[in-house]
């Protein structure tokens, strides 16, 4: 039985309903020519996500994307170092000391992987920082995903691959010249060591990175281009930044540039946040009418659930698989 079938047939109720119905909505707003903007929060990089979302940018089943810094970043570090990866799947277990031990190891824990600092991080720090200081002596400045671009079309790391390069949703999304936007980048690991080398003198400036309100005003940009002849969905895994970011643009361009522009056409949230008060995650959508950011039809639903379960059969279901 294909996945779809399968979903189809077993996914009749709740939760799981919920599931069928954001799924064929999200095929329905594509086949009416609509474009499908996606957010990632989390650590959903680490989780691999990558194997399923991949496809779908190589597909055209997404056309823009709002990233965490982490999730930009992770998906690198996996396809670099995936075989020095360590799980640990007693985490829940772990005692003080042996946390020590994975810290004094270099093994950074993201629940039950951790990330090996040397092959992961230390690695794609020193070839970065080759782009980075390029950009510096030349005066040229650019976003923190275009850096990542510089570095996979380079070649510098293919070398050092270590899972089938479909399998990143990074590398799909730079072959399709795929814009990332990544709010709050100097949260991330790369921000960090972007940060001391500047401190360090190794750089001259922070501006060799665009900041976050010019990576709002070049989604600005990419919205009102894109949304003149196609309406454009909203995909949201996880809360957070990578959410808040980028649903904010429309009554942007609405309220404060004064300019007319298209609603979110479709809303999808996948989040184990339960339903709060006050809480960005937790909000039902609805309450997003009230912002501007989506309309009384809009088409809207939240999947209370794992993202790192409900992601790949939700992308599988619109792939047709």
């Amino acid at each position: 039985m294909a996945i779809k079938e399968f979903i189809r047939r077993h996914y009749r109720h709740f939760n799981a309903a919920v599931v069928v119905d954001a799924a064929e909505a999200y095929v329905r707003h594509l086949n009416r020519g609509g474009r499908m903007f996606l957010t990632l929060a989390g650590a959903m990089s680490t989780a691999e996500l990558g194997v399923s979302l991949a496809e779908m940018i190589r597909r055209d089943k997404v056309h823009g994307i709002c990233s965490t810094g982490a999730n930009l970043e992770e998906d690198i570090f996996n396809l670099v170092a995936h075989r020095h990866y360590k799980r640990v799947p007693h985490y829940r277990n772990l005692s003080d000391r042996e946390e020590v031990d994975l810290l004094n190891h270099h093994l950074n824990r993201v629940t039950d992987t951790c990330i090996p600092e040397e092959e992961a991080m230390r690695r794609i720090e020193r070839r970065m920082l080759v782009f980075w200081q390029k950009a510096d002596r030349g005066g040229k400045r650019y976003f923190p995903y275009e850096y990542v671009y510089q570095l996979i079309e380079s070649g510098l790391i293919k070398k050092y691959y270590q899972i089938d390069p479909k399998d990143s949703w990074v590398v799909a999304a730079c072959r399709k010249k795929i814009p990332i936007f990544t709010p709050g980048w100097e949260d991330s690991t790369l921000g960090n060591i972007f940060v001391a080398n500047v401190l360090r003198k190794d750089l001259s400036n922070f501006h060799v990175v665009k900041s976050g309100v010019e990576q709002m005003a070049a989604l600005i940009d990419w919205y009102k281009a894109r949304s003149k002849s196609a309406s454009i969905g909203f995909f949201q895994i996880g809360g957070g930044i990578a959410g808040d970011f980028p649903i904010c643009v429309v009554p942007l361009i609405l309220q404060d540039l004064r300019e007319k522009c298209r609603l979110w056409g479709y809303f999808c949230q996948i989040s184990d946040s339960t339903t709060s008060y006050g809480s960005y995650s937790g909000a039902v959508p609805n309450e997003k009418i009230t912002w501007g950011k989506l309309g009384k039809d809009t088409p809207r639903f939240v999947i209370e659930s794992d993202a790192s379960i409900v992601a790949p059969l939700v992308f599988s279901y619109v792939l047709g698989r």
